[in-house]
């Protein structure tokens, strides 16, 4: 039987080593922190999140380092950040939420939705499908699927097997035969839209440039709401199709990171959105809405379109090959 002089002893102990975990968590960041975006430098993704780094870096207290990890679309830098064990101190800043709702679906991920925890979502993407000037079909979405039926071959140039998926769920709902040509990311898909090569595309964003000079006009928003620059342009819902293809851009950290540094990360992710130099670089640059979910609401979002994927990759019978 342990005598009072044992209790006390460990009583003492137990009380230190929680006023030390408690302030270890109140001391977070304890130190330098790391931003790792999943794409190359120069994108929007890379512009955004250097200006959000600085402004974190002002809100935290500690330096917040940018580093880019691209490869696979996002994927390296969320196989990287599975086996991080600073719990929050590094992050990955996803410029599209389809690495994690549909590529475990689709391809063979080292990681799946499960590895992570969705501190906030700050952005929404404005993902689109885009024509050019002066099509016969002019710049309506009905107009060019009747244009579609009465001229088999009608070209679409694909970026990815997300879009392809979605656009041969198109081509089934409207008895469409098109003609798919695959490109590498919008420095690939532009030329071929502005030069008239191909009729329509998949855009993740590059159309944003165009918006004032109207050589790249949106038929169709692929977010749940009407795009920022293009209200005009029908959602995917909107034209009649079952799906979700809303994108976000979403800040990532371990599984094992503690509730209190989710929340002190959220806390200064939410100010920063109120913050004019990041409200500047995100709706007035690359013409993208500003726009806070905390991590239960984006984590049910997330949530919900991998299991909408998921049933759309069983519908279609996996994802569509390029033969």
């Amino acid at each position: 039987m342990l005598n009072r002089k044992t209790l006390a002893t460990a009583a003492a102990t137990l009380a230190f080593t929680v006023s030390l975990s408690a302030q270890a968590d109140d001391n977070f960041p304890s130190g330098p922190l790391t931003l790792i975006v999943g794409f190359g430098a120069g994108g929007s993704t890379d512009i955004q999140a250097r200006v959000l780094a600085n402004v974190l870096s002002e809100n935290l207290g500690q330096p917040v380092n940018v580093v880019n990890q691209p490869g696979a679309g996002g994927a390296v830098s969320l196989t990287r950040l599975m086996h991080n064990q600073d719990e929050g101190h590094t992050f990955v800043y996803a410029g599209t939420n389809g690495t994690l709702t549909f590529a475990p679906h689709a391809h063979d991920t080292s990681f799946t939705l499960d590895d992570f925890r969705y501190v906030a979502s700050i952005t929404t993407v404005q993902h689109a499908l885009v024509t050019g000037k002066d099509r016969p079909f002019g710049d309506s979405w009905e107009d060019l699927i009747e244009y579609a039926k009465e001229n088999p071959g009608t070209s679409y140039a694909t970026q990815h097997a997300l879009d392809r998926l979605v656009i041969e769920y198109i081509m089934e709902q409207e008895g469409l035969d098109l003609r798919i040509v695959p490109t590498a990311g919008g420095g690939g898909m532009a030329p071929l839209i502005l030069s008239g090569d191909v009729d329509f595309a998949y855009s993740g964003g590059t159309h944003s440039g165009y918006a004032d000079s109207g050589e790249m006009p949106v038929l169709l928003s692929m977010d749940g709401e009407r795009l920022f620059a293009y209200p005009d342009a029908p959602t995917v819902m909107e034209a009649g199709y079952d799906i979700d293809t809303s994108d976000f851009r979403v800040v990532v950290v371990p599984k094992n990171t503690p509730d209190s540094n989710v929340e002190r990360l959220a806390e200064a992710l939410e100010a920063a959105t109120q913050d004019e130099r990041f409200i500047e670089i995100t709706e007035e640059r690359i013409l993208m809405p500003v726009h806070f979910r905390g991590e239960e609401e984006a984590t049910e979002m997330l949530y919900a379109q991998s299991e909408n994927y998921r049933e759309l990759l069983d519908r279609m019978g996996g994802v569509p090959s390029d033969d």
